[in-house]
């Protein structure tokens, strides 16, 4: 008998749907330097000169597969937004999404990530704050950008972070008494009471493989 295959080639795993074995491939670069190239270098330096506090909110800078990234300090993020947004040189206009990562190997684990675009220029540029577990907050940004506003309320229900400010903080996938935060690397992945129902999901290593 041969040895099931999931997706991408996945073999003598009980996990056939081959997403276990995928891995992120980190950024090489962890750190550009100017010249960032193309656009990148206009961006960055119509912010630094609209925002007197660019050298102690900009953490780093990354240029990964043509995608600029600004590592900002969590309690800058939602002046860096107003900026970004009101200056004539940048106009970012539209936040698109907000999202919560967990790197649980790393220190500061929590991360979170804003996508941003101007409409005005056709360009877009993420912004990135990492947080610890023991103290997840950052300022909302819905005050800048309206459209925020659920995005944050998934992220604080999945990932645990609290986005001080926000007009209605609350669970928006999760029932109100859930516990813990269901997208944190060290969740359960399985054996937690399903709502309303009385069962219980196996944990992945226990599910039967599918032949």
């Amino acid at each position: 008998m041969t040895q099931p295959e999931g997706l991408f080639g996945v073999t003598g795993s009980g996990d056939t749907s081959g997403f276990g074995g995928l891995v992120r491939k980190r950024p090489v670069q962890l750190e550009a330097q100017r010249p960032f190239g193309g656009w990148f270098d206009e961006v960055v330096d119509a912010l630094e000169e609209a925002y007197p506090g660019f050298a102690d909110a900009i953490e780093r800078v990354v240029i990964d597969r043509g995608e600029l990234t600004l590592h900002i300090v969590p309690a800058k993020i939602a002046e860096v937004c107003q900026v970004l947004r009101d200056d004539e040189s940048l106009r970012y206009e539209l936040c698109s999404s907000v999202s919560g990562v967990d790197y649980v190997t790393e220190e500061r684990r929590l991360h979170v990530a804003y996508h941003l675009t101007s409409m005005t220029y056709r360009r877009r540029i993420r912004l990135e704050c990492a947080l610890t577990v023991a103290d997840p907050r950052l300022p909302s940004v819905t005050s800048v950008y309206p459209t925020a506003d659920w995005q944050e309320r998934e992220t604080y229900d999945m990932f645990g972070v609290v986005f001080e400010g926000h007009p209605n903080l609350t669970r928006i996938l999760m029932p109100d008494d859930w516990d813990g935060h269901p997208q944190r690397k060290d969740y359960p992945l399985g054996g937690v009471p399903v709502e309303y129902k009385g069962a219980e999901i196996p944990p992945p290593d226990t599910r039967r493989a599918y032949r």
